[in-house]
């Protein structure tokens, strides 16, 4: 039937779904609501910049764009990354909108995906969003570890820093955040809001800093052809084109966390209006600072073979912090700053990936389900699946310690595997018509939504191929790319666990669909003769 007609539905007392007690209902994702719905409008979008982090996770990883590039590659790479995910934002944002579920891509998938696909569907778009995110908690901690090592660093020039000695550092600043995330649930939103202003303060004073010290020391600034326009090509590849969609990489890592805010939509009020809200919020300022911070940095650079030879070899951006004050004292404040900003942001990947895998076990899609899935009545949040993704971010710390070059696969990966999560719901709902999904507030009229679908589609699609290829020419072991053998292999694993897991449990997500905001109509996910049995209807 359509998703406009009108569902009978049995208010029995053994139905899942429906009105527990007069005035409660059954949230979207089918499932009771257990979390205190503590979010409002700016803490939610105070936790789409935490969460993403854009200026932080940029700059840790600006090396990369600027042998990819130089300063043009930097900022233009930035630009067009970020053109490519507000088409994503577009439709994670519709989606969110019409089915605010914590899960997100899990139960958008079931639904966009139809009852033939949707149930394999939503296993791969949960499972690799919820990977990638223990992924990208565990890369934005390393770039705070390695702050500490640049710290010391500084002051000692004949330091040969060991990878166990950023692992060190990377094990204190993931049990601090994960302290805070285990038992200050109740505390959560408000320090969301706090961190949120808190961190784009940081990157104020970051930002003025070196845009203002060039002039006072008298070392100056870098031309403006070195920022705007001198593409240096760095990579070995012959191709300058090539090497620009490359280097676009960083800048995807940049801003490429459009879907965080959705990981709360279970505790805010109206996730329907408020969800969109953030997630616009989370990509225009964290587009907007990262510009600012990079075009000032830029311009603080006199030597840039400089910042490829530092000593400091644990976090470059430390000998361009150097150039722009010329001191110490200064280097060292600003490194104090940047440390500050992973610690008061890491928290907000932390959730999300506690959030992540407890919608998973909800619906029996992971080892332990009935374990991950308890809410602690004591600390009000889904303490042993945040548990387990705290105890996963610190096992990939000790990879990094094993080979830097595994840990850097996963880095790699991250985006890939992300943006493939978003696939999985945002294709079948270009496929489609759009016509499985009842429109919420925020819902694109044709053709502007088809447009924006197709575009977002075949970004993901056509540079997760590009992502892949080799940073650098000639190719060796340890300059290899690995991200897809690590995606590919992650793949095969969870295939070989959805064939089992389908015959043993496993049914796929059930999405409580409304009418109206206070009368819950269907349920999508389970078999066809689950449905009926449940005297319900299937959406088709």
């Amino acid at each position: 039937m359509s998703v406009d007609e009108k569902t009978t539905v049995d208010e029995s007392p053994k139905y899942e779904a429906g009105i527990a007690e007069e005035g409660e209902i059954i949230n979207v994702s089918g499932h009771a609501q257990e979390l205190d719905r503590s979010f409002g409008v700016l803490s939610v979008c105070a936790v789409g910049i935490i969460s993403n982090n854009a200026w932080g996770a940029g700059g840790g990883t600006l090396v990369i764009a600027l042998y990819n590039g130089g300063g043009p590659g930097v900022l233009y790479g930035l630009l067009a990354a970020a053109f490519f995910y507000a088409f994503i934002c577009l439709g994670l944002a519709e989606l969110a909108s019409a089915i605010p579920s914590s899960a997100n891509v899990y139960h958008w998938a079931s639904v966009t995906g139809g009852p033939k696909y949707g149930r394999v569907l939503s296993w791969y778009g949960g499972w690799f969003n919820g990977i990638a995110w223990v992924f990208g908690a565990a890369a934005v901690t390393l770039p705070g570890a390695n702050v500490a090592i640049a710290v010391y660093a500084l002051y000692h020039p004949e330091y040969v820093p060991e990878r166990w000695h950023v692992f060190i550092a990377y094990l204190g600043i993931t049990a601090i955040d994960g302290s805070l995330v285990l038992f200050g649930q109740k505390y959560l939103a408000r320090a969301a809001s706090a961190c949120g202003m808190l961190c784009m303060l940081i990157v104020f004073i970051s930002t003025m800093v070196c845009a203002i010290m060039p002039s006072r020391t008298g070392a100056g600034y870098a031309s403006n052809s070195f920022v705007w326009s001198d593409f240096q090509n760095l990579t070995g590849w012959s191709s300058n084109g090539f090497v620009f969609l490359m280097g676009m990489l960083n800048g995807a890592f940049t801003v490429g966390t459009p879907d965080g805010v959705c990981h709360m939509c279970e505790e805010m009020p109206n996730p329907r209006v408020n969800v969109p809200k953030g997630i616009a919020a989370q990509i225009i300022i964290g587009l907007l600072s990262t510009f600012c911070f990079f075009t000032a940095i830029l311009y603080s650079i006199t030597s840039l073979d400089d910042v490829f030879a530092t000593n400091i070899v644990s976090l470059p951006l430390a000998a361009i912090y150097q150039q722009a004050t010329r001191s110490n004292a200064g280097t060292t404040a600003l490194l104090i700053l940047f440390l500050v900003n992973f610690l008061i942001t890491i928290p907000g990947c932390q959730v999300v990936c506690g959030r992540m895998l407890w919608t998973l076990a909800r619906d029996d899609a992971t080892p332990a389900s009935h374990w991950l899935r308890r809410v602690s009545p004591r600390w009000k949040n889904p303490f042993n699946a945040q548990l387990v993704v705290i105890a996963g971010i610190l096992v990939l710390g000790c990879v990094y310690i094993g080979s830097a070059t595994a840990f850097n696969a996963i880095v790699g990966s991250f985006a890939i595997m992300t943006t493939l999560s978003y696939l999985s719901a945002l294709l079948p709902h270009l496929l489609t018509g759009r016509r499985n999904i009842k429109p919420g507030p925020f819902w694109m009229p044709s053709p502007w939504g088809e447009i924006a679908l197709g575009i977002a589609s075949t970004y993901i699609i056509v540079f997760n191929v590009i992502y892949c290829f080799p940073f650098s020419m000639p190719v060796t072991a340890l300059g290899m790319n690995y991200a897809s053998v690590m995606v590919g292999g992650i793949t095969v694993l969870l295939t070989g666990w959805y064939l089992w897991k389908r015959k043993h449990g496993y049914a796929g997500p059930r999405v409580a669909l409304d009418a109206r905001d206070d009368i819950v109509v269907g349920i999508v996910g389970g078999g066809k003769s689950e449905e009926e049995g449940r005297g319900r209807s299937l959406l088709s």
